[in-house]
């Protein structure tokens, strides 16, 4: 293994700080791209349920 110990690991000769947060802002990009389009069609699902709902309480 590259690294003696998971400390090590984590430190990286000092530069763990930045690969690991340069990982963290990464992932945190992947998941909301692909949450963010998720949340939007349920929302707009649910816009067009109502819609549907109400156009139907209005009619005679």
């Amino acid at each position: 293994m590259y690294f003696e110990s998971l400390a090590a690991a984590w430190h990286m000769e000092g530069h763990g700080g930045y690969v690991w947060l340069a990982y963290a802002l990464t992932a945190t990009a992947l998941v909301l791209m692909v949450w963010l389009p998720l949340a939007r069609h349920r929302r707009h699902l649910r816009w067009i349920a109502a819609d549907q709902r109400r156009q139907v309480a209005d009619s005679p």
